[in-house]
């Protein structure tokens, strides 16, 4: 009997499909700040522990937002996964203010073995994620290197686990750093015995207001862009992807970067930008057609795509199926285009009201408060 479970279990195993970054139907689901509970009181809702949205195979990428402050007491950062790990409710490490969320080891761990990649999103909105110079980005590869991935420290978050890459959501401050940054992650992670993946998550007015600095000079893996919150948003019915092909084609180190329409999972996950599933699919399925960079759909978040109904197992099927492949592609903005709709806000706005642009994902924790307030 034992024997025969074994085999079964080898079987199985086998049968669990790698990440495979080439493809087009990836999707990737943000998963700590637990957005729903931010603007809705039915804790029924609120976010769940990370292994229960990865008991099927909709999501692909699962990145964990946030860590929000680079350099806080002690030399290290701060983590905050909202009502699932902080530093209030979950405590802290010694002479330090970050997280201990090390029981959240096996959930990362058995997403992995179900062919998932779990990373770790740097930023938000709070201000506090950045460098002073060079050195500092430099600095903070190895300390998050040594707490998140393949180092060691008696501080790790998360235990054993050691994730898959890193995700940059840079909506504040200056860029500084940021490249020095990178370069040294992909440096520590040369030679490794798994790839490390670099994405990044700009707003979708190109070029990106904090982002692009960054971008231009490194060679990311991926770009989720949040077609929300903007006049380019999937709620306008018209998306300027053409702009971040042309981007991926033309401009980006790594010409094999894959580009990611993002939406938000329902009307309170963000400021503004929500469309209906059927409408994003639409899109999506336009843009594959249209342009190869095209990666999947990014999902924010993962509270809010369950609490709507599967908004991204909705998504994940119509891009699988590609049942709106053949629908007109004149909603998608080509990268020569005028801007595809009038807005009363124009990409100056953006860049100058830092409050303007930026979608609603990292204001919440576990009761609703912003990140701003903890």
């Amino acid at each position: 009997m034992m024997s025969t479970l074994f085999v079964a279990a080898a079987v199985l195993a086998s049968t669990v499909v790698a990440y495979d970054p080439s493809r087009q139907d990836n999707l990737v689901l943000y998963y700590g700040q637990n957005s729903y509970g931010a603007t809705n009181g039915d804790q029924a809702g609120w976010q769940k522990d990370l292994a229960e949205y990865c008991q099927d195979d909709v999501a692909d990428v699962i990145p964990l937002a946030f860590v929000n402050v680079y350099n806080s007491t002690g030399g290290f950062p701060e983590i905050n996964l909202a009502n699932t790990c902080n530093a209030v409710d979950s405590g802290v490490f010694d002479g330090t203010n970050l997280a201990n969320c090390q029981f959240l080891a096996d959930d990362i761990s058995g997403c992995q073995a179900k062919g998932k990649i779990v990373t770790l999103s740097l930023g938000g909105a709070t201000g506090a994620a950045s460098f002073a110079n060079d050195a500092a980005g430099e600095e903070f590869a190895q300390t998050i290197w040594d707490l998140f991935f393949g180092g060691s420290s008696d501080k790790r978050p998360f235990g054993d686990a050691v994730l898959d890459g890193i995700d940059l959501d840079v909506e504040g401050g200056a860029s500084t750093g940021y490249v020095a940054f990178v370069n040294k992650f992909r440096a520590l992670s040369d030679g490794a015995s798994k790839p490390y993946y670099v994405t990044a998550a700009p707003q979708c007015p190109y070029p990106d207001a904090y982002m692009n600095p960054i971008l231009d000079n490194v060679g990311v893996d991926a770009v989720y862009i949040q077609f929300y919150n903007n006049y380019c948003s999937v709620a306008s019915g018209s998306i300027n992807f053409g702009d971040w092909d042309n981007w991926a084609k033309t401009v980006s180190p790594n010409k094999d970067v894959k580009v990611f329409l993002g939406a938000p999972a329902s009307a309170t996950a963000a400021t503004s930008g929500y469309a209906a599933a059927q409408q994003v699919i639409h899109l999506a399925n336009s843009a594959k057609g249209q342009y190869s960079s095209f990666g999947g759909v990014m999902v924010w978040d993962a509270s809010q795509a369950y609490a709507n109904g599967r908004f991204d197992q909705t998504l994940k099927a119509g891009i699988q199926s590609g049942a709106a492949a053949t629908a007109s592609t004149s909603d998608v903005t080509p990268a020569d285009d005028s801007e595809p709709v009038t807005i009363s806000s124009s990409k100056e706005a953006c860049a100058v009201h830092l409050n303007g642009c930026r979608d609603a994902e990292d204001t919440s924790d576990v009761k609703g408060r912003s990140l701003e307030q903890l």
